[in-house]
This record gives C-alpha cells, sequence and structure tokens, in this order.
C-alpha cells in the first residue's frame, strides 16, 4: 500500500494512464500525437491518461520550436521529471549487497555496496535495513521523497506476496521479505527475481527498447533468463517462466543442485566452470579468475571446459528463440568475463539448434556492472509505483 502527504497524491494508476507513463518513459519526450501512435490511443485518450500525471508532476509539458507545424502553434513534448521522486534498489547476492537510490527514469544518484560474511537472513536482513536508512538519509539531500524499494534474489521468488520461496545462492527458503523490510523501513517493498528485475530495466532503458519480443539470458554464478512477450515481462503461472538454466541437455551429464542431471547450470555456471577446471588439472581452483587465468594460458583441458559451457548455453539460447522466436537475444552477467571462450561454442549450437529462420534472432552481448542489477531492483518498484506491473 502506498504512503501519501497530504499535499501529494500518487498517480493515477489507470492501464491507459500506465501505458503512456512507461511509453514516454522510454521513448520520450515526446508530443501528444506521438504518444498517441505508439500506445494505439485516441489523441483523447492520451490527454486525459496526460492530465492527472501532470497535476501530481510525475510528467511535465516542454515546447519544441522544432516542431513547428505549418500553422498553429509548436508541438509541446511530453517528458518524465526524473526529480520528482525517489527509489531505492537492492540486490542481494551471496557475498554482498549492492544498493542505488534512483530517480524516477531509474538514473542511479548514489550506490552502495556492502560485504556479506554470512548469508543467514538474521544476519542479512538487518544489515539491508541499516542500508536502506543510510540512503534514505542521503535522499533527504535531494529534498524528494523515497516513493518504493525494490528488493532483487536470485532463485524462485513470489512477486505477488514478496516471499522468496527458494533462494540456492542465499540459501534462504520461505522468507516473506517483502512484510520484513516494508515493516523494518515503512516503505511500499517489491521483491522479484533479479533477472526478472534486470529485464525490466532492460525493457524500459536498455537493449530491449522498442522490442516487443526478447530475451535476456545471464551468465555467471546461474544460468538466468528473462522473457519479455508481446510487451509483457513474463512470469509464468508459478512465477518461474524462463529457467533455461534448469533445461536438462544431457540427461547423463552432472548433478545439479535442482535434483535432475544434465542441466545447463550444471555444465555452464561458475561452479561447475570451477569444478571442471579441477577436475580437468588437479589444481585446487577457488576462483573464475584463476580458472580464466589458466584458460587464457592455453591450458587445452580448460578450454574444453569453457567450450562446454559456451556449447550449452548457446543450446539453451536455441530452445528459447524456438519456441518464442524472440527479435533479440542479450547477453549478459559476470560470467561475460569469459565470453571469448564461450563465444564459438555459444554461436556453433544455436545455428545447430535454431530451427529455419529463427536463426536470424539477433544474438548480443551486453555486460553491465552489478549497480545495474539494484538498478533493475529499482524499476520494479518505479513499476509497482506508477501502476504499470505488466508481469
Amino acid at each position: 500500500m502506498r504512503s501519501t502527504t497530504p499535499h501529494e497524491a500518487v498517480p493515477a494508476t489507470t492501464p491507459a494512464a500506465s501505458l503512456v507513463f512507461t511509453t514516454v518513459l522510454s521513448h520520450g519526450p515526446l508530443t501528444r500525437a506521438e504518444i498517441a501512435r505508439r500506445t494505439r490511443l485516441s489523441p483523447a485518450a492520451v490527454t486525459k491518461a496526460v492530465r492527472p500525471l501532470m497535476e501530481v508532476g510525475y510528467l511535465v509539458e516542454d515546447v519544441d520550436e522544432g516542431a513547428r507545424p505549418a500553422l498553429g502553434r509548436p508541438a509541446n513534448l511530453v517528458r518524465v521529471d526524473a526529480g520528482r521522486a525517489l527509489f531505492i534498489g537492492i540486490k542481494v547476492t551471496g557475498d554482498e549487497i549492492i544498493a542505488v537510490l534512483a530517480d524516477l527514469c531509474c538514473h542511479i544518484r548514489v550506490a552502495r555496496h556492502v560485504r556479506l560474511t554470512d548469508r543467514e537472513p538474521a544476519a542479512v536482513l538487518p544489515a539491508l535495513t541499516a542500508l536502506v536508512r543510510e540512503l534514505l538519509l542521503e535522499a533527504d539531500g535531494f529534498g524528494v521523497r523515497v516513493r518504493g524499494l525494490g528488493l532483487a534474489v536470485s532463485g524462485d521468488v513470489d512477486r505477488t506476496d514478496g516471499v522468496v520461496r527458494y533462494s540456492p545462492f542465499l540459501e534462504w527458503r520461505d522468507i516473506p521479505l517483502a512484510e520484513i523490510v516494508g515493516t523494518a523501513t515503512g516503505l511500499p517493498v517489491t521483491v522479484d527475481n533479479d533477472v526478472r528485475a534486470l529485464t525490466v530495466a532492460e525493457q524500459w532503458f536498455g537493449a530491449g527498447v522498442g522490442l516487443s519480443d526478447f530475451a535476456l539470458v545471464t551468465v555467471g554464478a546461474g544460468i538466468g533468463c528473462g522473457l519479455v512477450v508481446h510487451g509483457r515481462v513474463v512470469s509464468g503461472a508459478h512465477g518461474v517462466a524462463g529457467e533455461i538454466g534448469h533445461l536438462s541437455i544431457d540427461p547423463l551429464g552432472p548433478p545439479c543442485h535442482c535434483g535432475n542431471n544434465g542441466c545447463v547450470e550444471a555444465i555452464a555456471a561458475d561452479p561447475a566452470i570451477l569444478r571442471g577446471v579441477r577436475e580437468a588439472t588437479g589444481r585446487p581452483v577457488t576462483t573464475a579468475a584463476e580458472a580464466l587465468e589458466l584458460a587464457h594460458g592455453g591450458d587445452p583441458g580448460v578450454r574444453e571446459v569453457y567450450a562446454r559451457a559456451g556449447e550449452a548455453i548457446g543450446r539453451a539460447i536455441g530452445s528459447v528463440v524456438n519456441v518464442l522466436g524472440p527479435e533479440r537475444v542479450i547477453i549478459s552477467g559476470e560470467g561475460l568475463a569469459a565470453y571469448d571462450l564461450f563465444a564459438e561454442g555459444i554461436r556453433d549450437a544455436f545455428a545447430a539448434s535454431a530451427f529455419g529462420t529463427a536463426a536470424q534472432c539477433d544474438v548480443m552481448t551486453r555486460p553491465l556492472p552489478f549497480e545495474e542489477w539494484a538498478r533493475g531492483a529499482a524499476a520494479t518498484a518505479i513499476q509497482s509505483f506508477i501502476g504499470s506491473d505488466t508481469r
């Protein structure tokens, strides 16, 4: 439930108002005629949707002198007033908390990192709420209220109830995260899977802007996938859509923490690669940087581990493209540090598994710092605040 001051109302949350706001957020500034064209709303519907958002200051109108028609006044551009509200976004990993203070256009104003030495909720949650309080003090310096808090966690997350059902890297089960953090901070809280949160940010502000269908594949500690279908971020009936890391591509392959064998994650995620490198070399390799050094040094056994990982990722991407037919697949995540070792395997396996014209899908890489994952969490808070939840 959103809180308001006596003199400030929350924005309108009609579907048309939400559509207009997100269109201006991603593509603006825009004239009203351009908003109507992009949203397929009538000019009257656009005017009706814009008015309440302007009344509370989330949209503003500027004169575009360069768009003067042959007759009449110049066109007015509608844009989001980025400084009108602030949001906190937090990504929790197995060893740190990354937090950002972002404005209404999801520009990062402040970023913070806090190391974790204990993954138990009893240790993580006090550190998280202390970090939120620190950012609330930072927000006071901008003279703008924080209107929402987004939390992003890996694994099976129930966004509707704000519950972390199971996070393998944190080893959390059935944690009512939204309730706990909301009570501690007094903020409206949105909790989501970290890859879906990052997908929202890519849809609104990144490589997915303007695309109705795309997939975001993340490689690193796990293998994740966010899906946008017909302009909507998909979470599925049970909240686990896009889990390509748990496609079993080799039933006789290594065991996965999910209980199956030969999952993509059991072959291509960082822990699997480290295990394979140790088996290939007999060395006690413990970090991705050590494994990369051996691979770049030319060790054939280590390079084969990365080649198998690339093949698994490529086959998984081929499956996504065959089933959904996206316009683009974006590959991101900390695992991109090894992309030169993955690339050939991904490319060849994708080409072999993509059916027909599905192989024409644009597959691109997009390195993103960890702050972008926290920014994704902030984007979900903005999404909830403006009433534009597209799941």
